[in-house]
C-alpha cells in the first residue's frame, strides 16, 4: 500500500497550528508566572540593584512594591521584572492634580524601561479594619484620578489600575459559591470600574491567616495544599485546599457584584517561619513549594486558568510593625541567603 506524502499547504496548516499552540501555551504559563513582594521595612536589607540581581539570578519575573521607590524603579530599567506599584493608603486623599503629578513622577521617567503593569490604588482598606476605614471614601475617586492621568498621556491601556484587597471584605464563604462582599457600596463601583477597564482585581490570599483563626474547623494539610482528597464539596466543586477556596470565595464576590470578567491577581501570599501558632520552617516551606507548584492549574471555579501569585515576601523584615510573624514572611535573609533552597521559582 502506497502512503502519499503530505501536501505543503497541509505541512503549512499543522506548522500555523503548532505555532498558535506553543502561543498559548507560552501564554498561559507566562499568566501563571511567580512574582515576589519586595518590602523594604528592614534595617539590614540589600540594595535596590543587588534585589533586582537577586530576583534575575532566581528567575523571578514579577514584583510588587509597596510605594513608587524610585531607587527601586531606576534598578528595574531593562530587567524585563514586570511591576505593581502601590499608591500608598496615606497618600489616596490627593485631588486630580496630585494624581496627575503622581504619574507625571513615578511613571513616566520609568516606563516603559521600567515594565510597570499595575497600579495598586491602596491596600487592603476595610470599613470593618479600624486602622485603615478611614480611607474608604477615598479609594475609588482616587483610582479614577489614576486612570485619568495615565489616560492623558495615553498608557491607559499598558497599565492597569486596580486595588488591593483581602478575604476579610468578604461574608458567608463557607462554601466558596456563597461569597458576596460585605460592603457592596464600596466594593460595587470599584468592580465596576475594573470591569469597564478590563483590569484585574488584586487580592491578598493568605490560608495562614484563616488556618489561625480556626484551627478547629480547618486541618493544617487542608491549608498547606496536602490534604490527600477533597475536603470542601461546593456543588460541582471539589477543594483539596484553602488557596483555592480563598480565590474562588472573591470569584464568586466578583461575579455578585457583575464583574464575571474580571480576573483575580494574587498581590500576596505567603506563610511565616516563625512568630506565632503554626508558624515553623518546614510548614512555611511546604507552602510556599505546594503553592508554586499548584498555581498553573487554577482553582476549580476557573480551571486550567494559571493564577498569577506574587509570594509575601523576598526577605524577612526587622522593623515591620504588628504580630511578630509579620516578620518572618521572608523567602531570603538580608544577607541574600534562600531560606528554603528546596524552593524554586522559575518551574513554570
Amino acid at each position: 500500500m502506497s502512503v502519499k506524502s503530505p501536501s505543503s499547504s497541509a505541512l503549512d496548516y499543522l506548522f500555523l497550528c503548532s505555532l498558535i499552540l506553543f502561543a498559548v501555551m507560552s501564554q498561559c504559563y507566562g499568566q501563571g508566572s511567580i512574582g515576589v513582594c519586595n518590602g523594604r521595612q528592614g534595617s539590614n536589607l540589600p540594595s535596590e540593584q543587588e534585589v533586582v540581581e537577586l530576583y534575575k539570578s532566581n528567575g523571578i519575573k514579577r514584583m510588587r512594591i509597596y510605594d513608587p521607590n524610585q531607587a527601586t524603579l531606576s534598578a528595574l530599567k531593562g530587567s524585563d521584572i514586570e511591576l505593581i506599584v502601590d499608591v500608598p493608603r496615606e497618600d489616596l486623599e490627593s485631588p486630580q492634580a496630585d494624581a496627575t503629578q503622581w504619574v507625571q513622577t513615578n511613571i513616566i521617567p520609568h516606563f516603559p524601561a521600567t515594565k510597570i503593569r499595575y497600579i495598586a490604588v491602596g491596600n487592603e482598606v476595610d470599613r470593618e479594619n479600624g486602622q485603615t476605614s478611614r480611607f474608604v471614601p477615598f479609594v475609588f475617586p482616587a483610582m479614577q484620578s489614576i486612570y485619568k492621568a495615565l489616560s492623558a498621556v495615553g498608557l491607559q491601556e499598558d497599565i492597569k489600575v486596580s486595588t488591593a484587597t483581602y478575604s476579610p471584605v468578604l461574608m458567608d464563604t463557607s462554601p466558596p459559591s456563597k461569597a458576596s462582599f460585605k460592603d457592596m457600596s464600596f466594593m460595587g463601583p470599584i468592580i465596576n470600574f475594573l470591569a469597564q477597564t478590563r483590569a484585574p482585581l488584586l487580592a491578598n490570599i493568605y490560608p495562614y491567616f484563616a488556618y489561625i483563626l480556626d484551627t478547629q474547623h480547618i486541618p493544617l494539610p487542608f491549608a498547606l495544599f496536602t490534604s490527600p482528597g477533597v475536603v470542601v464539596q461546593d456543588g460541582d466543586y471539589g477543594y483539596t485546599n484553602l488557596f483555592d477556596a480563598l480565590v474562588d470565595s472573591m470569584y464568586a464576590a466578583v461575579e455578585k457584584a457583575e464583574g464575571p470578567n474580571v480576573e483575580i491577581i494574587v498581590s500576596e501570599s505567603g506563610w511565616p517561619s516563625d512568630g506565632g501558632p503554626g508558624a515553623s520552617m518546614e510548614n512555611a516551606k511546604t507552602y510556599y513549594k505546594n503553592l508554586i507548584d499548584h498555581v498553573r492549574k487554577g482553582t476549580p471555579r476557573r480551571p486550567g486558568n494559571a493564577i498569577q501569585t506574587n509570594l509575601f515576601a523576598m526577605f524577612d523584615e526587622n522593623q515591620k510593625p504588628g504580630d511578630p510573624t509579620e516578620q518572618h514572611f521572608g523567602l531570603f535573609y538580608p544577607n541574600k541567603e534562600q531560606k528554603y533552597p528546596e524552593v524554586t521559582f522559575n518551574n513554570l
